[in-house]
């Protein structure tokens, strides 16, 4: 379903082209819908790609909410990013930078929290 999922990021950012940077609209909306789940999609301006799935029977998260989660979600990974200490790929989790780990350690357990 992620995979499917990416695959539409990838249709989406190709048909908004240069609209994309220009409207600095990052989040995508609803990629992929089925039965049991929804899944939604951000992508950066570097082009790294956040998916998020939520079970379809939660209804009372909105469009608006998702793309609040992955505003923060982007800020709390930008903090990151932007560690001197940190290098670029290795996992988040790093010993390096763990306070800024640990800092997006809780904002992304504190998303999931919110959407269950």
């Amino acid at each position: 379903m992620v995979h499917t999922s990416l695959d539409v990021v990838d249709e989406k950012i190709s048909a908004m082209g240069k609209a994309l940077v220009d409207q600095r609209e990052l989040y995508l909306g609803l990629l992929y819908p089925t039965e049991d789940y929804k899944v939604y999609g951000y992508v950066t301006n570097s082009k790294v790609k956040f998916v998020m799935v939520v079970d379809s029977s939660n209804t009372a998260l909105r469009d608006n909410e998702i793309r609040s989660m992955f505003r923060k979600l982007h800020n709390s990974y930008t903090d990151v990013m932007c560690n001197p200490f940190y290098n670029p790929g290795d996992r988040i989790q790093s010993s390096r930078s763990v306070f800024l780990c640990r800092a997006f350690d809780s904002t992304v357990t504190s998303m999931m929290i919110q959407v269950c």
